[in-house]
């Protein structure tokens, strides 16, 4: 497919460009019609397997005036302003805050906002060097063979200070940056993910506080207080988890969730460790069990992927393992 670009657009301010190489999807009208069984289909879990959106999928590449510094949510803006006011993406408050427009950067999750063109954009590695054949070698590697991964990796991970610069537009050629919806969930166009799936398995764990609703008193018997005190110590233990914006990043990354495996996955068994941890809550045993199911901690493998990618900083991974330790010891 042909690379738009920005011509038509004021780009003199512009130091260099990128290629946002884009994998897109448009959707087509689901037809009504009666499926027969199939005995060998995999019976469906509660907190696993969704029907797939059938349509047409293609790879577009945009090549795009940036500055170094901007975000990729940026750059996605200005196309769909300046080039093609057809793709589609989800974004809202554009810091970091709400966790919507989660997709996947050179296959690893993250957020568009948060995400930096230079820290992104990557140079192609050269085609493996092949005999006249056209067959590439394979086997033990070899010192020519070790080099030239090396000068490879060397060349992809160039900086836009050493960048090449365009021959036409006398531009920093930063290189190439790949977007892909979210792993794991359903598209529903473009880089849009659909992520009802694990805002559902959140919400089947109660993420609220769950207590007897006595309130503190005074010796007259009267209410002295409408909320329930907690110390700082006590809030020390699960502030952190309160920091999570439910973007599915880490679901994303779970080798188990994305692959499609039956998994409540890791942002809800991290929403579930904030109210256990919480010493207001009151429901500990209720909450231990509900994830104590094939579906819940025993179809976690401990890859700890999940723990990499958290935009907030959250060692996903290791809260995670700590609560499986919490649900084998009671």
């Amino acid at each position: 497919m042909t690379t738009p670009t920005m011509e038509q657009s004021d780009t003199s301010t512009y130091d260099a460009q990128v290629t946002l190489r884009v994998h897109r999807f448009s959707p087509r009208a689901e037809k009504k019609r009666e499926r027969k069984s199939n005995p060998f289909a995999r019976k469906s879990s509660p907190f696993g397997g969704s029907h797939r959106p059938r349509g047409k999928s293609w790879v577009q590449e945009y090549t795009v005036p940036v500055h170094a510094d901007d975000s990729v949510l940026d750059t996605l803006l200005r196309i769909k302003r300046d080039i093609d006011p057809t793709l589609a993406f989800r974004y809202s408050c554009g810091h970091g805050m709400c966790g919507s427009d989660a997709v996947a950067i050179n296959g690893s999750p993250t957020l568009l906002c948060t995400a930096i063109i230079r820290d992104m954009a990557h140079r192609e590695p050269a085609a493996p060097v092949t005999d006249n054949d056209g067959f590439r070698k394979t086997g033990p590697a070899t010192d020519e063979a070790a080099t030239a991964v090396a000068e490879a990796a060397e060349t992809a991970a160039v900086s836009a200070e050493e960048a090449p610069r365009d021959e036409a537009t006398g531009r920093l050629d930063l290189g190439v940056i790949e977007l892909a919806p979210l792993p794991g969930f359903p598209v529903q166009r473009d880089l849009i993910a659909d992520i009802d799936q694990m805002l559902e398995q959140i919400k089947k764990l109660k993420p609220y506080l769950m207590h007897n609703g006595e309130l503190a008193t005074t010796k007259d018997g009267k209410i002295d207080v409408f909320e329930y005190l907690q110390k700082p110590e006590a809030l020390a233990k699960y502030e952190i988890l309160t920091n999570c914006i439910m973007c599915g990043v880490c679901e994303g990354a779970c080798p188990v969730y994305s692959g499609g495996e039956a998994f409540v996955g890791p942002a809800a068994l991290i929403n579930q460790a904030r109210f256990v941890r919480d010493d207001r809550d009151q429901a500990t045993e209720e909450r231990l069990e509900a994830i104590d199911t094939a579906d819940g901690i025993a179809a976690c493998q401990s890859v700890r992927a999940c723990s990499r990618p958290c935009p907030k900083g959250i060692d996903v991974g290791e809260e995670i393992w700590q609560l499986i330790a919490q649900v084998k010891e009671r």
